[in-house]
């Protein structure tokens, strides 16, 4: 490490004190050029001289000073929430999402816009593209950036989607960079289940946390791991495709990815949808079986019990594999019923490893996939700082 900062010149230590200061930012909040000179461990001047370049690049700005009894109050230093945004884009079976959003991750509460997943890619490139640019025309507000979050496996090389079970429109597509070029912004490409592990980290319970894993269990079933600070990410970012393992050997129901039985046939949110539509006699969206559980649980109890099961086993091996500190589960069918988490803590507890579950936690993921498009936008603008030097 001391020989590779030895040989940085002076433009590139420039671009990496310039990072510093906007990681110091990051996690602390507004703060006075003082406050990021404790902080930060540098100089007054270097300081000073990185806040000018990030002011001037569009990604601080300065707040009103705040009073104070003694002295003449110090502007404050932010993450630009005011006069610059990103774009999130989250592409998923079903309909897609755009929101914006400040550099501090906060979504624009009037920024949420939804949209039918069209049959070709397309049209939705065109969609996309349109909720895009109205989201782009506020007066006074830089956009930046936009990042993309879809599901299935994805070439971290190319950004291209190389099968998507449950979209796959985006098959052989790199729908970023392609609306990054369309829109002339810089482009972020995300799978959704990595999405959901920066969302949690950097809005969620995962803040602070080097070593966890995040089980999307929702349209389909997918697996994040942060090890050690960063996402397991495997030799072309393909990592984690648990919902294709197989788990039902013999009579199992046809899978997107052309296989019988996979895990996530069984143990998702769209599974319960399709066992609860044969149950009842009618075809039923996640967001339907969600209303029905609400009002009666008992409807689709057997149903439930079911995926609780099998979701359980999904979670002990994620626990067994990667020994996380904490593995986190996404659903939109625990709001509804409370009860179905404690099952499937319950079922994990029984089927992972004793020493592995005995100092690792189950919990309820809080960050979703919108907040999860906006962080890995953000990432990448500040990583692109001072690039070659590393994330964080």
């Amino acid at each position: 490490m001391h020989s590779r900062i030895a040989t940085l010149g002076p433009s590139q230590v420039g671009r990496l004190n310039e990072r510093q200061v906007l990681r110091v930012i990051q996690a602390h909040g507004s703060l006075s050029r003082a406050e990021v000179v404790r902080r930060s461990g540098l100089s007054a001047p270097t300081v000073s001289k990185a806040v000018a370049a990030l002011l001037a690049a569009g990604l601080l700005e300065e707040s009103a000073a705040t009073g104070s009894s003694r002295g003449r109050p110090a502007p404050r230093l932010r993450l630009a929430s005011e006069r610059a945004q990103v774009l999130g884009v989250v592409i998923d079976a079903g309909h897609c999402e755009v929101v914006s959003a400040g550099l501090d991750g906060v979504l624009h509460a009037d920024a949420d816009t939804a949209v039918p997943t069209p049959a070709t890619y397309p049209a939705l490139l065109a969609a996309l593209t349109s909720r895009c640019k109205k989201l782009m025309a506020k007066p006074g507000v830089a956009t930046l950036g936009v990042g993309v979050s879809f599901p299935g496996l994805t070439d971290a090389h190319t950004g291209r989607g190389v099968l998507s079970p449950n979209v796959p429109i985006t098959n052989g597509h790199a729908p970023a960079a392609d609306l990054g070029e369309r829109l002339g912004l810089t482009a972020a490409s995300l799978q959704e289940a990595h999405a959901l592990c920066l969302a949690e980290r950097h809005h969620g319970l995962a803040v602070g946390l080097d070593d966890f894993a995040m089980l999307d269990v929702s349209t389909g079933v997918g697996l994040g791991v942060m090890s050690g600070g960063r996402l397991l990410a495997g030799h072309r970012g393909m990592a984690g495709e648990i919902g294709h393992v197989t788990a039902v050997a013999d009579g199992g129901r046809a899978c997107g990815c052309g296989n019988t039985g996979c895990l996530e046939t069984v143990a998702s949110d769209t599974a319960l949808a399709w066992r609860a539509s044969r149950r009842l006699g009618r075809e039923l969206a996640v967001e339907d079986v969600v209303d029905l559980v609400k009002a009666d649980p008992g409807a689709v109890a057997q149903e439930l019990q079911v995926t609780a099961r099998y979701v359980g086993i999904a979670v002990a091996a994620a626990v067994n594999l990667f020994n996380p500190a904490t593995v986190f589960v996404h659903s939109l069918l625990f709001d509804a019923d409370p009860g179905l988490f404690d099952r499937i803590v319950g079922e994990a507890h029984g089927r992972a490893l004793p020493p592995s579950w005995a100092d690792c936690q189950v919990v309820r993921a809080k960050g979703n996939k919108r907040q999860g498009a906006v962080a890995g936008i953000i990432q990448h603008l500040t990583n692109a700082v001072a690039p070659g030097l590393g994330h964080f």
